[in-house]
């Protein structure tokens, strides 16, 4: 009888083994298509930094730690990431139309600020955690950088616009121009001062595209234009000056010359000239007859005549080539 009894329990534990194993296997199927479903491997790329969450079912998501990209951390269970840009970003504020600024001569001025900044990367979980606001998936999609953006908006944006306006408003209108260099050092001055306990580095801020109403930008354009004209005046009347002294010293030279050869000119090397170009006459195939008053001997006059009155001499041919 307890053989019999002895059957019977292990007929009924091989019942209960093939009824209970497709359970199991049902029962593990569903356990890791559940963690497969929840788990996660978060990826973060190239110059992100990832801030790293751990879900939970029944109670509250915590921080995980940050990940440095490129990396993800494993699949995990409720692991979720928000990759926040590392790199660089340029930023222009425009003070145009009617954002446009006052100097302090009431000149109504535009302008642009060019902002280069980044968030810090040692400082990601604080500004996840006081500087950013929860951005949608569509919008993170559409937009990688959307966190950083919003948050520039809410923290950095008006103070810098204001120091900008502030370092305008303290200068003549016509001297912002010539001011770019000190205004934008000015501003990086306080916008850093302003941003020193955040996670945002501001490396430069410059200050460009300056423009004047139109009535104030013609004036100036015929101001520069009178200018330039008396300038070409001015430098035409040095060089009118240097052709003066110029003249000056030629005519110099010249009188220096003719008192020299008046000093030479005498009337014996005066008649001596003469002679010989009557000798030169004489011997030329081609002949003329030229009348050349002559003193005694037949030596030609020198001197100042007076055509009234009769020389003392005689008037004598010669020749001369035609």
């Amino acid at each position: 009888m307890h053989r019999l009894h002895g059957e019977r329990v292990v007929a009924s534990l091989r019942t209960l083994a093939s009824s209970t194993i497709p359970l199991v296997g049902v029962a593990i199927a569903l356990l890791v298509g559940v963690w497969l479903a929840g788990s996660n491997n978060p990826y973060t790329p190239a110059g992100y930094v990832g801030y790293l969450t751990k879900g939970a079912v029944f109670g509250q998501s915590r921080f995980y730690g940050v990940q440095r990209g490129p990396t993800s951390p494993g699949r995990q269970w409720l692991l979720d990431v928000t990759n926040v840009s590392v790199t660089p970003y340029t930023y222009t504020e425009t003070f145009a139309g009617d954002d446009s600024v006052l100097s302090r001569d009431n000149l109504k001025i535009s302008f642009a600020v060019h902002t280069v900044w980044r968030v810090d990367q040692a400082r990601v979980p604080l500004f996840m955690e006081r500087f950013s606001t929860t951005v949608a998936d569509g919008a993170m999609e559409r937009s990688p950088d959307a966190i950083v953006k919003v948050a520039y908006g809410h923290f950095v944006r008006e103070p810098l616009r204001t120091f900008a306006r502030d370092e305008v408003q303290r200068r003549e209108g016509l001297r912002v121009k010539d001011d770019l260099i000190p205004i934008g050092e000015a501003v990086l001055q306080r916008i850093r001062a302003y941003a020193a306990t955040s996670p945002f580095i501001i490396s430069s801020v410059v200050v460009g595209n300056v423009q004047y109403p139109a009535e104030v930008a013609d004036a100036v354009a015929r101001k520069l234009a009178a200018t330039q004209e008396l300038e070409r005046k001015d430098t035409e009347i040095a060089i009118e000056r240097k052709e003066r002294t110029k003249r000056e010293i030629q005519a110099t030279g010249i009188a220096a010359s003719m008192q020299i050869i008046r000093g030479q000119l005498t009337s014996l090397y005066v008649q001596h000239e003469a002679i010989e170009a009557q000798k030169l006459m004489v011997n030329s195939p081609n002949h003329t007859t030229v009348y050349i008053p002559v003193g005694a001997m037949g030596v030609p006059l020198t001197g100042t005549m007076d055509a009234a009155r009769p020389t003392a001499g005689k008037a004598s041919s010669a020749t001369a080539p035609r």
